[in-house]
C-alpha cells in the first residue's frame, strides 16, 4: 500500500513538472490584423517579432502588402535579437496605384544578413515569415 501511494506520489510529481515545463524559445513574427493608408498614400503596417541571435549579420523585418494585382514593399526595420519579444512598424508611401481602405494581404519575413562565400556578399536567411490578410483603415 505505502509502494502504491508513493508511486501515486512520485507519478503527480513528474506530472506537475513536465506541465511547467515550457518550449525553448524561437525566432518568431506576428502580423497586426489591422494596418492603415493615408491620404497622402502612406500605409503602415505593424506587428510582433523575437529574434535570439544576431552575432552572424544584421536581422530587418520586411513587409510587403498585396491588394488585388497591386504589390509593394513597404519600409523594413532593424530587429533587436535579444530573445525578447519586439514591436515592429513599418511605413512607406504608396502614389501609384494607391492602396485602398479595405482587405488585403501583408507578407512579412524576419531575415538575416549573413555573409557568403569567399567574399563575404550578404545573402539573406530566412529566420520567420507571415502571411496573413489584414485590414487598411
Amino acid at each position: 500500500m505505502r509502494f502504491r501511494l508513493a508511486l501515486s506520489a512520485g507519478t503527480l510529481l513528474v506530472a506537475a513538472a513536465a506541465g511547467t515545463a515550457q518550449a525553448a524559445p524561437a525566432d518568431a513574427l506576428s502580423v497586426d490584423a489591422y494596418g492603415t493608408v493615408a491620404a497622402d498614400g502612406t500605409v503602415t503596417l505593424s506587428g510582433t517579432y523575437r529574434c535570439l541571435d544576431d552575432s552572424a549579420g544584421p536581422v530587418f523585418v520586411s513587409s510587403t502588402l498585396v491588394q488585388q494585382d497591386r504589390s509593394a514593399g513597404i519600409g523594413g526595420t532593424r530587429a533587436v535579437c535579444d530573445g525578447q519579444v519586439h514591436d515592429w512598424t513599418n511605413s512607406g508611401v504608396v502614389k501609384e496605384p494607391a492602396y485602398r481602405s479595405g482587405v488585403a494581404q501583408v507578407k512579412a519575413t524576419l531575415m538575416q544578413l549573413t555573409p557568403s562565400g569567399p567574399l563575404g556578399v550578404p545573402m539573406p536567411a530566412f529566420l520567420a515569415t507571415e502571411e496573413t490578410d489584414v485590414i487598411l483603415g
